[in-house]
């Protein structure tokens, strides 16, 4: 995977940013981590990374990870627990890049630009594959839908396949 993101980038009046991730994000964490360090860095922003659920996948991860369909576990703690969000964490507070895991449930996309509203974030940083016009014509984008809702900035980082 490769990123367009520059090794350091002169950002001023970042204070937040939010990181969209999911759970097919597993093979592009070192690129988001990578375009989060390039602007959150030099800026000293909070990253906020924000995890959103279907109701399904809530359901599923709650009895995966407290091994009970009766478990009581709010958003934010599940997302912090789950592997891609501890993944990026670790990293950008080996960087001393203050963190912060939030979680929502409904749509990506939806929830994405709930988030950043929430946080008032002034960037989000949301990954993705490569697709061809009509890829995202009949599957549609949580990247897209981020891109044109976001309250701020949209970075979008890539696959490289």
């Amino acid at each position: 995977m490769s990123t367009a993101v520059p090794e350091t980038t002169e950002v001023s009046g970042l204070e937040t940013v939010l990181i969209g991730v999911g759970g097919r994000d597993d093979a592009r964490v070192d690129a988001l981590v990578d375009a989060v360090r390039a602007v959150a860095g030099p800026s000293d922003a909070t990253v906020v990374i924000a995890h959103v659920f279907d109701t399904d996948s809530y359901r599923d991860a709650v009895e995966r990870l407290l091994d009970t369909d009766s478990g009581e576990i709010g958003p934010d703690e599940l997302a912090a627990r789950m592997s891609v969000t501890r993944e990026i964490s670790d990293k950008l507070e080996d960087d001393s890049i203050q963190c912060e895991p939030r979680a929502t449930t409904g749509t990506s996309g939806d929830g994405i630009v709930s988030l950043a509203e929430d946080v008032d974030a002034d960037l989000v940083i949301v990954g993705g594959r490569q697709r061809s016009p009509t890829g995202k014509a009949i599957f549609g984008s949580t990247a897209q839908e981020v891109m044109l809702n976001a309250p701020c900035p949209v970075t979008f980082v890539r696959d490289s396949d």
